[in-house]
């Protein structure tokens, strides 16, 4: 519940003990000659300073207008308190919520080269988690508005980019600017929804990488017919993250501290090498990766997608060539500007 609501309850109470103070204030200086419904309609006309008539007889009870203008004076107060805690309600509302989603409409319509995640889910959430760790630019779809706004919340500082709707359906994926995006991933509790999204994805953006969650080992052929990049099964993950943990505990710790520890904020990252490149034709002891960025290169991928690990600083990279280093985010942003270069 949020504050003006809170606030606008709590005013309605004090207006509601109020009007019941008055009622039975009436009824005990009338001594019996006026009803409960007489007393308590004059109440909410005093409150409200519209003042239509006076109890019968009122002129010979004896504290009864003292005790009317006392009524006044609290029920003025009341009537502020609870029109500007309605105001505030209103704007900070249905309008607030208006403008707030129009410059949300705008900024996504901004975007450009970010993901779309499908599903704001236990799965999504993760992915939400990394992206947002790795400063990677990202729309999220979910169809319920408390699980987005928890995770914004949470995870984004309040500053996550969202489209309240069913994945599913093309005008919400057409809202995130799943035409603009270069990846898609897939989280969604089901294995049909993730198909249809994937499905709907591939048509509106060909080029774009899907990954997509399968919970059923027999869906992830149809999956990867709709046009899905890759599938993450997390049951199997699982699984196999236990069999780890029990044959080489120490890797996997280091691996969790790695991903875990937000100073220094390592992680695995590919970085290509695109022909005009000016790391292109240059042995990798010549490229100054480690001197300018203190990443460190693992591994290397070449054309041919052979993998050669711990490379030779002799190594020539050619073009088409990818990278996988291992370094703080701001490192691998500054590689990526370099190699571009």
């Amino acid at each position: 519940m949020t504050a003006p609501i809170r606030r606008l309850i709590a005013a309605l109470g004090v207006f509601a003990s109020l009007v019941a103070v008055g009622t039975f204030g009436y009824f005990v200086l009338g001594q019996g000659r006026w009803g409960l419904d007489d007393c308590a309609y004059m109440s909410v006309i005093v409150m409200s300073t519209v003042g239509f008539y006076e109890l019968r007889q009122m002129s010979e009870v004896p504290g009864a207008r003292a005790f009317t203008v006392g009524l006044i004076v609290s029920g003025v107060g009341v009537l502020a308190y609870m029109q500007s805690n309605l105001t505030a309600l209103l704007v900070e509302g249905a309008i607030g919520q208006a403008f707030r989603r129009r410059r949300m409409e705008r900024d996504i319509a901004r975007l450009k080269d970010h993901v779309v995640v499908a599903g704001a889910g236990g799965t999504g959430r993760h992915v939400i988690e990394e992206l947002v760790a790795t400063g990677v630019p990202f729309v999220v779809i979910d169809r319920a508005l408390p699980v987005l706004e928890h995770v914004q919340a949470e995870i984004c500082g309040g500053k996550m980019l969202f489209v309240h709707g069913d994945a599913t359906v093309d005008h919400f994926l057409l809202d995130a600017g799943v035409v603009r995006a270069r990846g898609v991933v897939a989280a969604l509790t089901q294995d049909k929804d993730n198909l249809y999204v994937t499905l709907s994805a591939r048509s509106l953006n060909p080029t774009a990488r899907i990954v997509t969650k399968v919970v059923e080992d027999e869906a992830a052929p149809k999956i990867l017919k709709a046009g899905a990049s890759a599938i993450v099964n997390p049951t199997m993950i699982g699984a196999r993250r236990m069999a780890s943990e029990l044959i080489r505990p120490e890797v996997n710790e280091f691996l969790d501290q790695m991903l875990r520890d937000k100073d220094k904020n390592l992680r695995l990252e590919e970085v290509p090498i695109a022909a005009s490149s000016s790391f292109a034709g240059v042995a990798l002891r010549d490229a100054p990766i480690r001197r300018n960025t203190g990443a460190l290169v693992v591994a290397i991928r070449r054309p041919d997608r052979t993998f050669v690990y711990n490379p030779d600083p002799e190594l020539l990279l050619e073009a088409g060539t990818t990278l996988i280093v291992l370094g703080e985010s701001q490192g691998i942003a500054k590689l990526r500007t370099m190699v571009a270069s």
